[in-house]
């Protein structure tokens, strides 16, 4: 059996370990880069932009990762398969249904919070977690896209945004493919704004079967570093920008 690697415990303000310092695949817990530190807005942000990121239980210290490699969405590379592109078709020519740009962040955070996922017994966005990110939110770098339906909040997901880099963190929904269609209308922003890619932290087949893919983290931190550097696009959105993701409605609808 591999020995357990050394972990490097922070104290606030305490920069980061080289990415290189990561447990590698291996380990008992691969990606994780170092333990302790602080959650204020100055820290969030240097993580985020050396491609670091916090996650943890209740309970437990503050942990911070930095997977290789890192699930990246290229947004270019984003599908629509058949039946979401038809939901999602759907919703943009529906005139109950509207994508909102933080006008509910707490709430969408909170819903986050309260989604259980398989093999999860809790949540790893606790209390400190939501005080934080409310936080960055209020900084300007935590953003929330929300699926609205009917005047009712009913899906969304919340992101990190240094520069033009773009950090998924979380998501839920209360009807049928009310996230997807959240993350297409990110998707759809992104494209109209120049930004390439979206982080997705994890590897899953679910945004693997939507254009996701593995990057080495070493390409991804050069990427980010030249992101966070570039102006911040505006955080709004517009219907227009659905032609990013779908083809135009027709004039007769």
């Amino acid at each position: 059996m591999n020995p357990r690697p050394a972990l490097t415990l922070l104290q606030a303000g305490d920069a980061f370990p080289p990415l290189a310092y990561a447990w590698p695949a291996h380990s008992p817990a691969p990606g994780l880069l170092a333990a302790g530190g602080a959650l204020d807005v100055q820290t969030l942000v240097a993580a985020y932009s050396a491609t670091v990121f916090p996650w943890f239980s209740e309970g437990e210290p503050i942990l911070w990762w930095s997977p290789d490699p890192r699930m990246v969405l290229p947004v270019a590379q984003f599908r629509l398969h058949r039946s979401l592109r038809k939901r999602v078709a759907s919703f943009r020519d529906t005139s109950t249904c509207e994508i909102r740009i933080d006008t509910a962040f707490e709430r969408v955070m909170a819903a986050c919070a309260q989604t259980r996922r398989a093999g999860q017994s809790g949540t790893w966005i606790g209390p400190e977690m939501q005080l934080a990110y409310q936080a960055l939110h209020q900084a300007g770098h935590a953003h929330s896209v929300e699926t609205w339906i009917g005047g009712r909040l009913v899906a969304g997901l919340y992101c990190v945004s240094i520069g033009r880099a773009v950090f998924g963190e979380s998501m839920f929904t209360q009807v049928s493919d009310g996230s997807k269609i959240a993350l297409a209308a990110l998707v759809a922003w992104c494209r109209r704004h120049g930004l390439p890619l979206i982080d997705c932290q994890q590897n899953t087949a679910h945004l693997a079967f939507m254009g996701a893919r593995p990057m080495a983290r070493e390409a991804f931190a050069t990427q980010v570093a030249q992101l966070a550097q570039q102006p911040a696009a505006p955080w709004r959105f517009d219907p227009v920008y659905w032609d990013e993701v779908l083809p135009a409605p027709r004039a007769d609808r």
